[in-house]
């Protein structure tokens, strides 16, 4: 079984993640500020991957987000350019 997700915030992180998740002006960065808050306060990333976000999302989509923000910090949280649907 894999390692679960810890986070473990500053109070500025923590404080960037509520704001973001409060009135950022796309949505999914409010639903990833949501869900590491979430893991930072001990929930399990399978709980809130399942039952505590807008969409059902799968473990491990929750569980990048996690580890991308540990990496890259705020920025890791944004989609990166060239990722996404693609219009001919």
């Amino acid at each position: 079984m894999p390692k679960p997700l810890q986070l473990s915030l500053t109070t500025e992180e923590r404080a960037e993640l509520r704001r973001a998740r409060d009135s950022h002006e796309k949505p999914y960065v409010r639903e990833r500020a949501s869900a590491l808050l979430k893991i930072a306060a001990g929930w399990p990333g399978r709980q809130v991957a399942l039952h505590d976000l807008l969409k059902l999302r799968q473990s491990d989509t929750v569980y990048t987000w996690g580890k991308r923000y540990q990496a890259e910090s705020f920025s890791g949280l944004f989609i990166r350019p060239g990722r996404g649907l693609r219009f001919a």
